[in-house]
């Protein structure tokens, strides 16, 4: 085919993961007649972060996770990351009832399931800011099924596992939250795809996209097969770049001037894999301790109950390096790939600010078994080491952007970058990315489709959207009994 003849589609979406499933179920609900065309350069979708063996599976609510209710200066505890994340937990958790309702998902109880949220510390320090944590949370409803507890004896019920051979006077706490969810994105992303596909979206593994260039109103799409290294091209009104760590190198080929500036940390993950079905059982709970110094927010340590593909896994990291892969099977060249004159300032100014990042990973990099297991035996304090394997999980490409004065940070969590005129747009960066996917992409869509999104499509599946600041609580509980009864959470409803 030749450069001049492309096939037309209304939509193109690079990347098979979570984002670009959430993408094109949205974008058919929102516009049933435009024709969408998805690029995966694995042989089949969710290969890279959205699969279940790649993350932890978390569905991020704020209902343990300590790095999203930071403490102040003035000694208070912040809530306003924690409520975010937990709206936009709620959104997606709503958007699945809503599919599940019409048919386009089947059998949540493969991809998502109850289980409680626990965050756990030690020290009178810890101790003290978790009891002020909870202070701060438990009045407010999606927190009200928070519940406190340093008293021995209610704790060992909580996690018997933790406590067997635990001795010592340190004083430990706990919270824990029955409406905690555990999210195989693997399976939902895989649901989601045949979804678009049965309302008409074409998708092409083992495609990998190379190019992007405007062409009049346009965007050509330049694809490779990776199996017969023919070239095809297509002309799109819209791009969406869900590509995971690949997503800067697009971004940038694509020459947008919203895309000058940033670039990309690669993170690698290794998670400790207990092997002993009878240690499995005796755990049940996602239970979040506190970062190290330094340490990037994917990196908060966890003792992590999971069912993946229908067996239950019991998992406890992540333990990060460094490499300059993009992708689990990506290329070494990536890191040195996505440096341009216009980002050099961004790496440099990173590399001298974040000097105790880089050394907090150059030390995971150097952890021995035996010093992992040391790591978690602070969870399990009578962890064998013929009990557990480590598991390479997936890579993260923490973001960094250039801020005021175009001095460059590192930027934790997921950021949209997408072209003045809404034409283009990408994610960059990680956690809490997969779980408030549907909030993430309808702000992208009311950028870029702003008549279409005007005309109310999703206002009955976002009700906390449309609310009254007075009516909020009663529509968050409205919208809890329907996840509970559809998706068969037992954790969600007001009549807890």
């Amino acid at each position: 085919m030749g450069d001049d003849s492309a096939s037309t589609v209304d939509i193109v979406l690079i990347g098979g993961g979570i984002m670009s499933a959430t993408m094109a179920t949205m974008i058919q609900l929102m516009r049933p007649d435009w024709s969408i065309a998805m690029f995966e350069r694995a042989e089949s979708v969710a290969t890279e972060s959205s699969n279940a063996w790649n993350n932890a599976g978390t569905g991020h609510a704020g209902l343990c996770e300590l790095n999203y209710t930071p403490l102040q200066k003035n000694g208070s505890v912040s809530t306003a990351k924690a409520l975010t994340v937990n709206t936009q937990f709620q959104e997606s958790l709503r958007y699945w009832a809503e599919l599940v309702q019409r048919g386009s998902l089947v059998q949540p109880d493969r991809f998502i399931r109850s289980i409680p949220h626990v965050s756990y510390v030690s020290g009178e320090t810890d101790v003290a800011f978790l009891r002020k944590r909870y202070d701060a949370l438990a009045h407010k409803a999606p927190f009200r099924t928070m519940v406190f507890s340093d008293d021995s004896d209610q704790l060992v019920q909580w996690a018997p596992l933790m406590f067997e051979g635990r001795g010592g006077s340190t004083p430990i706490a706990m919270t824990r939250s029955v409406a905690g969810t555990d999210v195989n994105f693997g399976e939902l992303t895989a649901q989601l795809v045949q979804s678009a596909m049965n309302g008409g979206m074409h998708l092409f593994t083992r495609h990998q996209v190379t190019g992007l260039s405007r062409r009049g109103d346009d965007w050509r799409v330049k694809v490779v097969n990776r199996d017969g290294g023919g070239k095809k091209f297509f002309d799109a009104r819209f791009v969406f770049v869900g590509a995971g760590g690949t997503a800067l190198h697009l971004l940038q080929a694509s020459g947008i001037d919203e895309a000058k500036g940033y670039g990309g940390f690669p993170v690698s993950g290794q998670f400790l894999h207990c092997t002993d079905p009878e240690l499995i059982a005796r755990h049940a709970a996602k239970v979040y301790g506190q970062p190290q110094l330094n340490a990037p927010p994917m990196s908060m340590p966890h003792l992590d109950s999971r069912v993946i593909d229908g067996q239950r896994v019991l998992l406890f990291g992540p333990f990060a390096g460094v490499e300059p892969r993009f992708l689990k099977a990506g290329s070494w060249t990536d890191l040195f790939r996505s440096i341009k004159p216009n980002n050099l300032r961004t790496y440099l100014d990173v590399a001298h600010d974040e000097f105790g990042l880089t050394k907090y990973l150059i030390g995971q990099v150097l952890l021995k078994q035996g010093a992992k297991m040391d790591v978690l035996r602070d969870f399990i304090p009578s962890a064998q080491d013929s009990e557990w394997v480590l598991h390479n999980a997936g890579m993260r490409v923490q973001t960094l952007k250039p801020g005021a004065n175009r001095h460059g940070k590192l930027e934790f969590g997921t950021e949209i970058v997408s072209s003045a005129d809404g034409t283009i747009a990408g994610l960059l960066g990680a956690s809490p990315g997969a779980s408030t996917a549907v909030s993430i992409v309808a702000h992208i869509l009311e950028r870029s489709f702003p008549a279409e999104m005007a005309r109310g499509v999703f206002d009955d599946i976002f009700p906390l959207r449309t609310a009254a600041a007075t009516d909020y609580e009663r529509t968050l509980l409205a919208g809890e009994d329907i996840i509970r009864d559809v998706l068969g959470l037992e954790g969600y409803g007001s009549n807890i």
